[in-house]
């Protein structure tokens, strides 16, 4: 966290700037002198790589910038721990790679005509990395453990609708009515209303199977000796160093075409660089600042894949304080930030622009033609309709990154151009978030990654007026009628008219404009020419890393 008086804002930020500015530059020029001498590395290391010391030949090495929270599905809440836990763990069901809903251990499913009641059949002799079937017991106790307050799980929601959830979870039942074993490999569960998006909770690592005899074997300690179906097995977690998995040879799917994957945990961005271009580490996720030096390097640029994520970019307007409280300066705030030059120029093009709340991959079939454009001019104009004509002062909260802080500077100059004068804030990232779920920011800059692929997952947690706070509303938005469109949403199993209501959902949010809705970003890899078959998706929890190969080199 960044410490400063109000006095003197103004000079430190600004000698903030210059020193980041001078320091960047410097680390700039020592990268591109340390790439220009090594950039051949990698084609040297391709005849002698299984030779190395280093590498362990057919081992997959990547990299994670930050040690793994936990490998519990009860408690995965972060990205990097459900990358891992995808290939460990498998569910009833999962995400293929057009994101559909497709059989993992379940072989057929079915639902009712009126979405409440669901019936798994099991694939048989599915097997733990201990060697136990499994059967659908093992689901039944997977679910309740989520719901059992002594797991003190924070994914209750993903199986709070079912059937007899609410009395297991406040201790008046011994299990959840709802969930069904009907025989080894039949399961059924029974929901309390129609809810459109069961499957979609289903593919979600909360719902992964655990075996209860390990789990009561390692009790908290399970987080660190996962038995799962998946197929990799966790053959040791060093903290803050590596993460070591073998491939299933067991495994019921497709089987790995590498031996295994080591995940090397390098919290510094140049450490990694320097480690890729080495040759030990065959994937790298591209830093932003490395970006156009790998785009423009004829050698790297056919070695780069990019995927727009399920994401959404957005400076967060508090609409219970003033002047936020009013729709009209909100609808002036989207009008006087020049996004799409933002995007171009700090972002160099990594996404695209947002139009609203919704990533367009999850209305595939709706076409967008509203929004906000760049005009100061409209901006300037609601101000004065709204009572502001000289404008306001405001405090924009952010985590402590520098990314961030860049584009928020930036925007700062765009506010300054129609009387918006506004001090950023930045926090340490609980202290951040902390603050914002007791609404002491007037606005803030933060991005919305989707659980599931639904546009639901867009609207519900982040504008329903249910979720103030903590559940994601952290505008502490409210609209009744946008309350009642996405509850009527949640329950309307046909897919079309489910995408008309979200369309109507959005276009109103877009109207009421709780947030400023900035770009849905693109993320990047590179990899070295001896990797193969590397596929990327817009969410986690969908490679279970099968498809990548290590090339046989000479």
């Amino acid at each position: 966290m960044r410490y400063f008086s109000t006095n003197n804002l103004e000079v430190s930020e600004k000698q903030g700037s210059r020193l980041f500015q001078r320091s960047h530059l410097r680390l700039n020029w020592i990268l591109h002198l340390f790439l220009t001498l090594t950039a051949f590395v990698p084609l040297l290391l391709w005849g002698c790589q299984e030779k190395g010391k280093q590498k362990l030949p057919c081992f997959l090495y990547l990299r994670l910038s930050s040690n793994p929270t936990t490998l519990d599905p009860s408690l995965i809440v972060d990205v990097a721990s459900a990358n891992i836990a995808t290939k460990l763990f498998n569910g009833l069901v999962r995400f293929g790679e057009q994101m559909e809903i497709e059989p993992d251990i379940a072989n057929t499913f079915e639902a009712s005509p009126d979405g409440r009641r669901y019936s798994f059949h099991l694939k048989s002799n599915v097997r733990f990395s201990n060697g136990r079937e499994v059967t659908a017991s093992d689901f039944k106790y997977s679910f309740e453990r989520i719901l059992n307050p002594q797991t003190r799980s924070p994914r209750t929601w993903v199986f709070s609708r079912i059937k007899g959830a609410k009395e297991y979870m406040e201790g008046k039942e011994q299990e959840v009515s709802g969930i069904k074993v009907k025989d080894k490999y039949w399961l059924e569960i029974v929901l309390e209303k129609p809810f459109a998006l069961f499957l979609q909770f289903l593919a979600l690592p909360p719902a992964y199977c655990v075996p209860k005899e390990e789990v009561e074997r390692w009790k908290t300690d399970f987080s660190f000796h996962p038995v799962g179906t998946g197929p990799f097995i966790l053959e040791h977690w060093r903290h803050n160093l590596t993460l070591k998995m073998t491939a299933n040879s067991d495994y019921f799917g497709n089987k790995a075409k590498v031996k295994g994957i080591i995940y090397r945990i390098i919290p510094e961005d140049l450490t990694a660089v320097y480690e890729f271009y080495s040759g030990n580490l065959d994937l790298l996720p591209v830093p932003q600042a490395e970006f156009k030096r790998y785009l423009t390097n004829p050698q790297w640029k056919q070695m780069m894949k990019g995927v727009v994520g399920l994401n959404t970019y957005y400076l967060g307007l508090n609409c219970q304080r003033p002047p936020f409280d009013n729709p009209i300066v909100r609808q002036a705030m989207n009008y006087c930030i020049d996004r799409e030059k933002i995007l171009k120029t700090m972002l160099e093009g990594r996404g695209i622009l947002a139009s609203g709340p919704i990533p367009p991959a999850l209305l595939t079939d709706v076409k967008k033609d509203f929004g906000y454009n760049y005009n100061p001019n409209k901006a300037f104009s609601l101000l004065k309709k709204a009572g502001y004509p000289e404008g306001f002062e405001i405090k924009i909260y952010q985590s402590s990154d520098q990314e961030s802080l860049e584009i928020l500077e930036v925007v700062q100059k765009y506010l300054e151009k129609v009387g918006v004068r506004a001090q950023i804030i930045q926090r340490e990232w609980s202290s951040f978030m902390e603050a914002l779920n007791k609404r002491e920011a007037d606005a803030f800059w933060l991005s919305w990654g989707a659980d599931y692929p639904d546009a639901e997952n867009f609207l519900f947690p982040t504008f329903h007026s249910g979720n103030w706070g903590a559940g994601g509303n952290r505008t502490f938005f409210k609209d009744t009628k946008i309350d009642r469109l996405i509850e009527e949403a949640q329950k309307t199993i046909a897919k079309e008219k489910r995408f008309l209501l979200y369309q109507e959902i959005e276009k109103r949010v877009i109207d009421q404009a709780p947030w400023v809705f900035f770009w849905h970003k693109k993320d990047y890899v590179v990899t070295q020419p001896w990797v193969k078959g590397v596929k990327l998706y817009p969410m986690p929890g969908v490679d279970k890393g099968t498809a990548v190969y290590i090339e046989e080199r000479q």
